[in-house]
């Protein structure tokens, strides 16, 4: 019989109620692992032993809930901040609150939350991994504050990884490519352009990210992948999901910016002439 790796620990992943972080929970659950989900939506799973109701932002709702886990469980192992939305449109018509509401979810729960987790996670010499994106390397016009976020996670990841190194929690953050998942229809469009040209042309470049990710990998490739960190005695800061994408960090080492962003433009960016 083949060994569960994950037999007996408490894994805690934000947003798992669908998409990558319910991949995740399947994942770790079939190897043993006792899930729980931390969701603004309450879907129950068989393999999740409990769904919790909070949004990640609200941080002492998020924080009781961790002391309830702890209380049942006795301990976490493993913390997975994974809850996440897009935005989409150019920043000239993005809505502040919008992109505020993103950045608080997308960035700023990882690093409130992860705060939260560490006290638990020092006494099992836990886990953390924070679910970022390609995007945050490569930055997509059009999903400006989205990239943002995702480029601030792995940076707050490896700072993050230096504070709890003498306690010794690992930190990783991982980088998925385009996933074929449910972010791509609950994604936020802004697209509040008056000029009938520009508007068209916005359209069909979100249409062109939007039609990459349908075709992307599924959510359970992420969930390996994460599966695969946290399995590794000495886990990278950072890795990449997807065969082409792991090429991602080396081709910013080689290629200059603006030619990196030259090639992104004439993916991405569709202009509609009149």
């Amino acid at each position: 019989m083949k060994k569960k790796k994950f037999l007996g620990k408490v894994a805690v992943i934000t947003g798992a109620s669908s998409g990558i972080g319910n991949a995740i929970a399947k994942r770790l659950s079939s190897e043993g692992a006792i899930c729980y989900d931390i969701s603004k939506s309450v879907k129950e799973f068989d393999f999740i032993k409990k769904s919790c109701q909070a949004d990640v932002n609200d941080y002492q709702k998020v924080g009781l809930l961790l002391e309830e886990i702890v209380s049942q469980e006795g301990k976490i192992d493993i913390f997975i901040n994974n809850a996440g939305f897009g935005i989409a449109g150019a920043i000239e018509y993005a809505k502040p609150e919008n992109v505020y509401s993103q950045i608080s979810t997308n960035l700023s729960s990882y690093i409130v939350l992860s705060g939260l987790a560490v006290k638990y996670l020092k006494k099992t010499q836990g886990r953390i991994v924070n679910i970022s994106s390609i995007g945050g390397i490569i930055p997509l016009p059009y999903q400006a504050s989205y990239s943002a976020t995702k480029a601030g996670v792995e940076i707050f990841s490896r700072a993050l990884a230096n504070e709890v190194k003498p306690y010794n929690i690992k930190v990783t953050a991982v980088m998925p490519g385009d996933a074929k998942t449910g972010f791509t229809s609950a994604r936020v469009i802004d697209n509040n352009a008056t000029n009938a040209l520009e508007k068209d042309s916005i359209r069909l470049s979100i249409a062109k990210m939007e039609k990459d990710e349908q075709k992307g990998m599924t959510p359970d490739k992420i969930a390996k992948k994460v599966r695969k960190v946290l399995t590794k005695r000495n886990p990278p800061l950072r890795i990449s999901v997807g065969f082409w994408y792991k090429f991602v960090p080396l081709l910013t080492r080689i290629f200059s910016l603006k030619f990196i962003n030259f090639i992104v433009r004439k993916l991405y960016c569709k202009k509609v002439k009149g």
